[in-house]
């Protein structure tokens, strides 16, 4: 019998290799994850910090270059373990050709090579002119940085709107976790709940990068209840033009009861754990952040179809007639109950 146990073991070994990443117990932490979500207007920057190590996370738009410099050099930066580009829009781009013109990088990270766009191209040569080539990474794919767990996540297909291409990084540390989404849109958020349905966990995090600036496009329903974060931070400009954030996801975070963190109203944004928890510090200390309502405020009660077994909010133009509508109480109950959301007023 022993002759059979080790083929035995090396082809449950290589299928749980073909299925993707594994869940890991988290890793006992060392010392303080600091991650910086500078205010860049109406733009997304962020530096993750651990152990004088350093990580940027998008650059802003070209005329915050200066700025995000200044910033790293405050913080004394001398090298960065990876700059990662989220996708190819300038104001995630823009001020990434001044950092890399600055500061020395092991790796460079994008969801692609080639973008039409004089930003983008310049991106490009100054990841040249370090002797670096940008690396695009897979699902299951991971950044390395001494003390963190570094997951890329998505995106999980291609996409012909780049905001959908936009990398998603999950951030372990002992037990708390980032999530990092860019401007990933709806379709993409579930196609991406799709894709690691066998591991929901993957997704679970206790601080939320909130998607697309808080656009009515993004932080779905679906994608909010996965994720179930306890902080959502949104890289936000102040009277920008395009309503951001909108009150939609706005309204959706407050039902998930999470405490909401703008850099338009706080200014640069720090969050730092020690394993177990998360906790901020914010530029504007006269500022409070927006902490969800209370329980009996944020109460939403959904209407069901008995029938077709979806579920809706009490607005939504496809309510069932009145004799198939069942009360739900809450998001949680109707799906315990068997109930899936409706795809037009629930995405």
């Amino acid at each position: 019998m022993k002759k059979r146990i080790l083929p035995l073991l090396l082809i449950l070994s290589l299928l749980l290799c073909a299925c993707g990443a594994v869940p890991q117990s988290p890793a006992k932490a060392e010392g303080t994850l600091i991650v910086h979500f500078l205010d860049v207007g109406q733009a997304d920057c962020a530096l993750v910090e651990l152990g004088g190590k350093y990580l940027l996370i998008d650059g802003g738009n070209r005329e915050d270059s200066q700025l995000v410099v200044s910033f790293l050099e405050q913080q004394g930066v001398e090298e960065l373990e990876g700059v990662v580009c989220t996708h190819a829009h300038e104001d995630h781009v823009g001020g990434l050709p001044g950092v890399l013109a600055v500061y020395p990088a092991k790796a460079v990270y994008a969801p692609t090579k080639t973008y039409a766009s004089k930003v983008f191209d310049d991106f490009v040569y100054y990841t040249d002119q370090q002797g670096l080539e940008i690396t695009i990474p897979e699902p299951g794919d991971e950044i390395p940085m001494e003390g963190l767990d570094i997951q890329v996540l998505g995106p999980v297909k291609s996409y012909a709107e780049t905001n959908d291409t936009s990398l998603v990084l999950r951030i372990a540390f002992g037990e708390t976790v980032f999530l990092f989404t860019g401007d990933m849109e709806t379709a993409a958020e579930d196609d991406l709940l799709d894709y690691w349905d066998s591991q929901p966990d993957l997704l679970k995090a206790d601080v939320l990068k909130v998607g697309h600036h808080g656009s009515d496009t993004s932080t779905g329903y679906r994608f909010l209840r996965q994720v179930a974060p306890e902080y959502g931070v949104i890289s936000v400009g102040t009277g920008n033009s395009y309503g951001h954030p909108n009150g939609a996801p706005l309204s959706r975070l407050n039902q998930a009861e999470v405490t909401v963190l703008r850099t338009d109203t706080l200014g640069t944004i720090t969050a730092t754990s020690d394993g177990t928890e998360v906790q901020f510090t914010w530029e504007k200390s006269t500022v409070q952040p927006d902490a969800p309502a209370p329980s009996e405020t944020t109460a939403q009660t959904y209407i069901g179809n008995k029938n077709s077994k979806k579920f809706h909010l009490p607005s939504c133009p496809n309510l069932p007639a009145e004799e198939n509508q069942v009360a739900l109480p809450s998001y949680d109950e109707a799906i315990a109950e068997g109930f899936e959301p409706c795809g037009n007023c629930l995405k």
